[in-house]
């Protein structure tokens, strides 16, 4: 009977187990709960100041549905991530909140600190947007969702400060999907040399005496579950890159 007793145990015990261990693999999609508030100045857009270094870029991509954040920054690796962020108070805020973009780093109350724009486009109507802009502060439920940019290639943007051929950065952006870039390789493809490079900051990626030549760029794309792929781009950088310039890689993330 004992025996009996403690088969059904381990038996009701495992159940609950795979249970629990296939909801936390399904959890990617789950809405996570913290707080928002919003910084001034940002009704029509973002800032060109942020801690990504995206710039002009940074203050107008998804129309100026930016944010700012904490944990979420992660270093710089959350530089261009997507989020769905709603907020939970039942008399001002919609269902489907607002789709934002990382852009800058900042310290709040919660993970968010979003351009005013956003933070009222969680409301209802007009006149629940400013209902929540003069709370200030509001709880939210948010989640990652995939960035999506139609038409769209990633793009390479040459950092101003670059000093050809002694010093080169540069930005990735467009980049599409929930995978973050944690590596950046650049290869001279006749010589097959490569040279990893160094995240300067944000969403900024330097070396100092790069490689000579037309230059491939190569992306390690990495998501939460450990999975990680080598994206190259299709097209080179030019042997003479110039500073301020974009140059289209020919390539985009499709796992949308």
């Amino acid at each position: 009977m004992a025996s009996s007793l403690q088969l059904i145990l381990i038996l009701t015990l495992s159940s609950h187990l795979m249970f629990y261990e296939g909801n936390a693999a399904t959890c990617s999609n789950c809405f996570l709960h913290s707080q928002a508030v919003y910084y001034p100045n940002s009704d029509q857009h973002g800032t060109e100041i942020g801690a990504c270094g995206f710039g002009r870029y940074g203050a107008t991509i998804n129309n100026g549905y930016v944010s700012a954040a904490s944990n979420l920054y992660r270093g710089g690796i959350g530089c261009g991530a997507c989020y769905q962020v709603r907020c939970t108070n039942g008399n001002f805020c919609s269902d489907k909140g607002v789709n934002v973009v990382i852009t800058d780093q900042g310290s709040g109350p919660g993970d968010f600190i979003l351009s005013r724009k956003a933070f009222g486009r969680m409301g209802e109507s007009k006149s629940d947007a400013k209902s929540l802009l003069a709370l200030g502060v509001v709880d939210i439920e948010y989640k990652r969702i995939p960035c999506s940019y139609p038409n769209k290639n990633i793009i390479i943007k040459i950092d101003e400060n670059s000093d050809y051929p002694y010093y080169l950065a540069f930005m990735i952006l467009y980049q599409q999907g929930t995978k973050d870039i944690t590596a950046v390789k650049l290869c001279e493809p006749k010589r097959l040399v490569c040279k990893l490079l160094s995240r300067s900051y944000g969403a900024v990626w330097t070396t100092t005496s790069p490689p000579t030549g037309a230059l491939s760029v190569r992306m390690l794309l990495s998501d939460d579950s450990g999975d990680e792929s080598w994206i190259v781009a299709a097209n080179n950088l030019p042997k003479h890159w110039k500073a301020g310039k974009k140059y289209d890689t020919g390539v985009q993330v499709n796992d949308l």
